[in-house]
């Protein structure tokens, strides 16, 4: 986006966050850094997932349809998200994991264009089922230990019940930010993120939260005015999960694991509920993986997560949801 800052470096030291304004002046003051480690594998999904040219097929599909479509699902913030505004497409840092390139798109639900210079924000756990910022939470109450080196700063106490309670805001334990990040949409209404495909914790099928802004702009100090206008969550389709759980560092998560059917929160509506379409080698999904979807919203609209769940069927054997 002309006149913004350079995106922020995509590497371990910004796990050390102070505030978002540091952050942000830390971004302009190093510019882009060379990937490495799991920054390097995160960027190889969009040639390993299904060939080259792969995700420029999977872009040019969603752009060239003029279908309108029902406003995608809205559903619970949950405890763990984080205002940071970490302006980066690669949000791996230090975590390892599949490959898995998001690619998110943003229309107007009522005329079908695309939303062009709003905001689509990510955040997720790791392999393990940690959150960045709650690690001494660990993965739901399931008794995990929280990966990596301890986190910097001093701890403040473990929000109430498993995984961080059934739905209120959690207190930050640390101040890590792998796996979060943002990025203003291009005239397409397109994102991309790369990441790593997300575990599992205590009562929760696989997912990854998101968050669209409309109405501002980008400016030194980060998003700012306009609006939250659609607060959802993506799912992966069960075969794609089961092909992880055999696979390091998946394999050493002994988490009760919630099929997509059971969980508590999708709404079992397919792509209107937030179902990721998926492609990748169904014999080798350790190459990597490209999830893309669009999201039809009320740019107008303000969703700020807060509210009742979307509503799919509730857990047959769990704690209460903690999104």
């Amino acid at each position: 986006m002309p006149g913004t800052s350079p995106e922020e470096p995509d590497n371990a030291l910004v796990s050390r966050l102070v505030s978002r304004r540091r952050m942000l002046a830390l971004g302009g003051a190093a510019g882009a850094v060379a990937l490495t480690g799991a920054g390097t594998a995160a960027s190889a999904a969009d040639r390993n997932a299904a060939g080259v040219g792969t995700l420029d097929a999977v872009k040019a599909a969603a752009a060239a349809s003029s279908a309108c479509m029902s406003l995608t699902t809205e559903q619970i913030e949950g405890p763990y998200y984080i205002d940071y505004e970490l302006f980066r497409k690669n949000v791996v840092e230090d975590r390892t994991g599949i490959p898995l390139l998001l690619v998110l798109r943003a229309v107007d639900g009522s005329t079908c264009k695309p939303l062009r210079n709003s905001a689509i924000e990510i955040w997720h756990c790791d392999a393990s089922g940690v959150y960045s910022g709650y690690t001494q939470v660990g993965n739901g109450g399931g008794g995990g230990t929280p990966p990596g080196p301890p986190p910097s700063g001093t701890p403040t106490a473990p929000p109430d019940g498993p995984g961080g309670g059934g739905g209120g805001h959690a207190t930050p334990t640390d101040d890590l930010t792998w796996l979060r990040g943002i990025q203003m949409t291009d005239h397409q209404g397109f994102v991309t993120f790369r990441t790593v495909f997300p575990g599992w914790y205590t009562g929760r099928a696989v997912h990854v939260h998101t968050k669209v802004h409309t109405g501002g702009s980008r400016t030194s100090d980060g998003y700012t005015g306009g609006r939250t206008c659609h607060t959802g969550q993506f799912y992966f389709s069960e075969d794609s999960v089961k092909a992880t759980v055999d696979i390091a560092p998946y394999s050493a998560n002994t988490v009760t694991r919630v099929p997509l059917d059971q969980d508590s929160i999708y709404p079992g509506t397919g792509t209107q509920g937030g179902l990721l379409e998926l492609v990748y080698d169904k014999r080798h999904i350790e190459r990597g993986v490209i999830g893309h979807i669009t999201m039809a919203v009320d740019p107008s609209a303000a969703n700020d997560g807060e509210g009742a769940p979307g509503g799919g069927p509730a857990p047959t054997a769990s704690p209460s949801p903690t999104a």
